[in-house]
């Protein structure tokens, strides 16, 4: 093969360098591995075997573990299996591991059985960006995701599902006596009829299953019961259904790094708002935060906690109104009148405070004007009732300073999904179709701190440069 780039002949000598250290370059990213994970004290954050046992085999140290499992995540390579067959033939890890090959065994038992301390890890890694002075301007975007869980949606049973696995058992029992009845009149061979017997048979013995199982999905919250992962939950996204977790997260705006995350099994977000603004704070090590949220976020208990531990929300309220989809007034069109305690309507009109009532735990003052509605010219507009009646939460003036920072701010939301999207679909594509490859909310939690971890880690390589973090973190 003439005027060819060629190759080296196989059976060709070849003097390797002597040095393993040789292969991996001064900026590649394993180096930083291998320094950070130097510079922790494993036993401190709860790795257990950090000290060897007197007798016995000895062990591998945790700290080759957790190399492998920090550059595993980093090169999108999450499977134990795998892992043992890069240490096998990969020379960074082997670079890394000084020649160790762990089994896969060893390496998902690592995983299992740290969870907790590998979660410690991950938080050690943001208290260091906090003290490269990476979160300076304290403000932060707040979003949730749901991750596919190991759990099929064949497994997973909501009272919805469970009624109509039912019904379609019942239909199906009901059509298989008619057809046995059939075959009686007609004399068949025995055989047809012993098969149609077997078959009912089996779906009667399937809804004894089923019943047992409901008895059990009843017992729960939530009247839900996933059987593969017990703790993941039918949720909704993108008009359709999945089994899985909620995924938390509170993203810096500046440097787009993952400040804090929790894994949840509840399918919306109206109560994560002040825990993950108050776990973002922290992780910060600041007194005041801006949180940025959407709209699933929206709920007054969530904000007046923000308010109250001076931290300053920023979210949308959601577009629920019926009066506005009737083509009526919106509660928005009447102006709270803070000097009198009234409320101005659309047709100028004061609507006056009336006795106070509980809805949902919530102190509600209403006002309304039935005068003043009796004889309105713009009424059809407004309500088909005798009057129009407003209910104001007792605590509605801390949503109201909330609306007018978000009228003052109009680019809020735009910074929100510019931040806080970009990580999860950065994560969603290192962890291929099937999301987790973990079963419960402690075990999921541990894979999510590993993936949080990576990129975290990334993101600061591209800002720092390897050197430059190698320098910061052994300082």
């Amino acid at each position: 093969m003439k005027r060819f780039i060629e190759g080296e002949s196989r059976n060709q000598s070849t003097l390797f360098p002597e040095l393993l250290d040789d292969y991996v370059g001064e900026d590649n990213p394993v180096r930083v591995i291998d320094v950070f994970v130097d510079e922790l004290d494993l036993g401190g954050l709860g790795f257990s075997g950090v000290e060897p046992h007197a007798t016995g085999r000895p062990a591998y140290h945790p700290a080759i573990l957790l190399k492998l499992y920090i550059y595993g995540y980093l090169n999108r390579i999450q499977s134990s299996r795998r892992l043992e067959r890069e240490s096998q033939r990969n020379v960074e890890v082997m670079w890394l591991t000084s020649r160790l090959m762990p089994d896969f065994k060893t390496v998902a038992d690592f995983r299992k059985n740290n969870g907790k301390a590998i979660r410690s890890v991950c938080r050690e890694f943001v208290v260091l960006c906090r003290n490269l002075n990476l979160f300076a301007d304290a403000v932060v975007a707040i979003d949730g995701s749901k991750f596919k869980a190991v759990n099929a949606r064949d497994k997973n049973f909501t009272q919805a599902k469970m009624k109509h696995r039912m019904e379609q058992l019942e239909k199906s029992i009901d059509q298989y006596l008619k057809q046995l009845d059939r075959a009686d009149r007609k004399a068949p061979p025995q055989d047809s009829a012993t098969e149609l017997q077997n078959k009912i048979s089996k779906l009667k013995d399937e809804m004894q299953r089923l019943k047992k199982l409901k008895a059990v999905m009843l017992e729960h919250p939530d009247k839900q019961v996933s059987l593969t992962d017990p703790d993941s939950r039918s949720m909704v996204t993108g008009g359709k259904g999945m089994v899985g977790y909620n995924v938390q997260t509170a993203v810096d705006t500046e440097h787009h790094l993952i400040v804090t995350h929790e894994v949840t099994n509840t399918g919306n977000d109206k109560n994560q708002l002040f825990a993950m603004a108050k776990q973002a704070r922290l992780s910060m090590g600041v007194d005041k935060l801006e949180v940025l949220a959407d709209r699933g976020y929206y709920k007054g208990e969530e904000i007046l906690a923000c308010d109250e531990a001076d931290i300053t929300s920023y979210v949308p309220k959601p577009l629920t109104s019926g009066s506005k989809a009737n083509g009526r007034f919106t509660k928005q069109e009447f102006h709270y009148l803070t000097d009198t305690d009234e409320y101005l309507c659309p047709a100028d009109q004061r609507l006056v405070w009336h006795p106070t009532v509980k809805e949902n735990g919530r102190a509600m003052r209403c006002y309304w004007n039935t005068a003043a509605c009796k004889g309105c010219s713009i009424k059809a507009q407004c309500t088909p009732s005798k009057e129009r009646r407003i209910k104001r939460w007792e605590h509605e003036a801390a949503v109201d300073a909330m609306q007018q920072r978000l009228e003052r701010k109009p680019d809020a939301m735009q910074i929100r999904k510019e931040t806080v999207e970009h990580p999860f679909g950065t994560i969603k594509a290192w962890m291929g179709a099937t999301h987790f490859l973990t079963k419960t909310v402690h075990h999921v939690s541990t894979e999510m701190s590993l993936h949080v971890l990576a990129y975290n880690l990334k993101r600061v390589m591209n800002i720092m440069g390897v050197k430059p973090l190698m320098e910061a973190i052994r300082a």
